[in-house]
């Protein structure tokens, strides 16, 4: 099963009334685009997928940081949670025992944290952008240049459309439009 499937199968099992289920639904719907994978070159394996989702999820964080709304850090929480509580359920699907499960999750919670920081540390340098991409996407492997500056031209529009949103409508699980 693809960690998409997985995803979708993990989410459908979260309570719709679980605070942020709406909002991170929308942010591995953003993640599944095919564009990222045909366009972007994004690898689409397991691992460029996870890439993918912590990318969208790292632009979400980054959007509910610079909000003034008082339920901004809440929202940042719980869409936190869902992403761990998904990949505990992937894990646990791939056949991950319990004994392990808390050491593979804390891995990729530091991973999400590295991929947040590099971008939030490329701020508006679009060359910055371009190697923490390289390097988190691609990992160390062969990619086509025009496929990275596609890769960083679509994360800076994602940017663009969650800066226009207004929190009531991320809060609520409504996603920007292309």
């Amino acid at each position: 099963m693809s960690l998409f499937s997985a995803l979708k199968r993990a989410i459908g099992a979260m309570p719709a009334d679980e605070p942020g289920t709406a909002l991170y639904a929308a942010i591995v719907g953003e993640a599944r685009r095919p564009d990222w994978y045909v366009a972007g070159e994004v690898p689409d394996t397991m691992d460029g997928r996870f890439d993918m989702v912590a990318l969208v999820l790292s632009l979400t964080l980054m959007r509910l940081e610079a909000d003034t709304d008082r339920a901004a850090p809440q929202a940042s929480a719980d869409i936190t949670d869902r992403f761990i509580t998904d990949m505990d359920g992937n894990l646990r699907q791939d056949g991950v025992g319990d004994q392990v499960v808390g050491k593979h999750l804390g891995r990729m919670m530091a991973a999400l944290g590295g991929r947040l920081g590099a971008y939030r540390e490329a701020g508006a340098d679009d060359a910055v952008l371009a190697q923490a991409l390289a390097r988190n996407l691609w990992r160390g492997q062969p990619h086509a240049e025009d496929a990275l500056a596609w890769v960083t031209a679509e994360a800076r529009r994602l940017q663009a459309r969650l800066a226009a949103t207004p929190f009531a409508t991320l809060h609520g699980g409504g996603w920007p439009s292309a």
